[in-house]
């Protein structure tokens, strides 16, 4: 009888997480799926505002709210930056899961040689195309005759 022990696979989903929607649901469900422990990072209102150019639609606190309460979810943990050896740092993962709109984009590739190095695999799924926050942004602006 041999004592081995496995160590559980941490996955790592950054995300905004704004106007949760079947997209999200999606990722975190096939994300969960290929690991042991997922592990949500969601961004903060400051990451969004810079990277993004503008605020989401519901506050930090309650997104995390949201994801905390998604069944596939084990953790919590704000996102503080776009260098995701950052959150690596913070809270080490063996995976991190990506929307395929990333694959093959200048980003993508940065992320895909950062974790790399780091010995952290890169999953893609498929982006939910028919459903996102910014056509949930787009749609509000257009009913609500405003912008954001």
């Amino acid at each position: 009888m041999t004592d081995e022990t496995v160590t559980p696979r941490v996955g790592y989903v950054p995300g905004v997480f704004d106007m949760f929607h079947i997209g999200h649901l999606n990722i975190l469900r096939q994300a969960k799926a290929r690991c042991d422990y997922l592990v949500a990072g969601v961004v903060t209102d400051e990451v969004v505002e810079e990277v993004k150019n503008h605020s989401p639609v519901v506050p930090y606190d309650e997104r995390v709210q949201i994801v905390s309460s998604i069944r596939y979810v084990d953790e919590v943990v704000p996102d503080t930056s776009s260098d995701k050896t950052i959150a690596w740092r913070a809270r080490q993962f063996d995976l991190i899961f990506k929307g395929d709109d990333w694959r093959g984009t200048a980003k993508g590739e940065r992320l895909e040689r950062a974790m790399a190095e780091l010995g952290v695999e890169v999953v893609y799924f498929p982006y939910t195309l028919r459903t996102s926050s910014t056509l949930l942004r787009t749609y509000l602006a257009t009913v609500t005759g405003g912008g954001s």
